[in-house]
């Protein structure tokens, strides 16, 4: 695949991605007002996802003797950290807050990039990242809801710290070139990891959200959408194939075609599109500030995604936990691009 279009599938899934995540909150509202509980509603989110994705877990099991340590962290961060960080955070700060403070990830994974990674960025990624942040502010109308907590706000900083383990861990899919022939094992298929990210995610979250309390019932019935009666198992549907399973595979696979960096400031389009899917068919209204505050956001993207990161300047330590998608210390700018499953995308 040539450099350039392998950059414009990734920017392809990466709001694909940020499509199928915002619209979880859309259809799992209804359900909650129906009775689960919101830890339930996740649980069944993640729970079900994973049953989905055993099959690809199955094909893909030598992942478990070979990067352990790497399905564990995805599980543990990328799916059950930042799921149980945010619904504690918004259970004691206001949503918009909890969504600001959560969304502050894309600078951390700049930082991570920078300073532990030894990576350049550039001014595009750190412009898109500012700009991204003040639009989400004006989205979630930070200003309605200013009475700080200490402990809200820690749980939504965790909830992003987890995020950027969700796009750094993503980026695991990149061999480091000169460990080639060396025997070592390939780089992980993103499925495999994705699925046993999953099986992981959900036994973390069977501890936290005891499910066997869960009023089952509800699942029976139908949930409300602005007006309207919808089955409940549609609704759930919904939350598992497309806000979740398409949601992580999508954004998985745009990370290793783009970079942590770009593809976390695209991510920010999530909250953007979960407040107009909400206005459509939740009959929640937007205000000037939160359209004025989309398209911020969307510009923040664009500047984000307009230049592609540079190589480094030179060798970086590489490892299991250091690893890029521009291959550190290669040198070829071609690297730059990303690589899906071990093969390169060609200038």
């Amino acid at each position: 695949m040539h450099a350039s279009q392998g950059r414009s599938a990734g920017l392809g899934l990466a709001l694909a991605s940020a499509l199928a995540f915002g619209g979880s909150g859309v259809a799992a509202k209804p359900l909650i007002e129906a009775g689960l509980d919101p830890l339930h509603v996740v649980w069944l989110r993640v729970a079900g996802a994973a049953l989905i994705m055993l099959p690809v877990a199955w094909r893909h099991r030598n992942l478990v003797r070979e990067r352990p340590a790497l399905l564990a962290g995805f599980g543990l961060f990328a799916v059950a950290g930042v799921q149980a960080f945010y619904f504690a955070a918004i259970s004691r700060i206001p949503v918009g807050v909890a969504l600001l403070v959560e969304y502050l990830a894309p600078a951390l994974v700049l930082g991570w990039v920078r300073f532990v990674q030894r990576r350049p960025v550039t001014r595009a990624a750190a412009a898109g990242v500012v700009l991204a942040v003040g639009g989400l502010a004006c989205v979630v109308e930070v200003w309605a809801g200013l009475s700080f907590d200490a402990v809200g706000l820690l749980l939504a900083l965790g909830a992003a710290c987890c995020q950027v383990g969700y796009f750094v861990l993503s980026d695991q899919g990149s061999p480091d070139p000169g460990s080639k022939g060396a025997g070592e094992a390939g780089p992980p298929h993103p499925f495999g990891v994705i699925a046993y990210g999953l099986l992981v995610g959900a036994a973390v979250l069977t501890v936290v959200a005891r499910p066997w309390g869960m009023n089952w019932a509800a699942l029976g019935g139908s949930a409300e959408m602005n007006g309207n009666a919808v089955p409940a198992w549609l609704l759930l549907g919904w939350i598992v194939l497309l806000a979740t399973v398409l949601a992580y595979v999508t954004g998985v696979v745009s990370v290793r075609l783009l970079s942590p960096q770009v593809a976390g400031v695209v991510a920010c389009l999530e909250a953007v599109i979960a407040t107009v899917l909400a206005w459509v068919l939740l009959g929640e209204h937007l205000s000037a500030p939160q359209l004025v505050g989309g398209g911020v956001v969307l510009i923040g993207a664009f500047i984000a995604q307009s230049t592609a990161p540079r190589p480094p300047s030179g060798p970086v330590a590489s490892g299991a936990g250091a690893q890029g998608s521009d291959g550190a210390g290669s040198g070829d700018p071609a690297v730059a691009e990303g690589e899906l499953s071990g093969h390169r995308t060609s200038p």
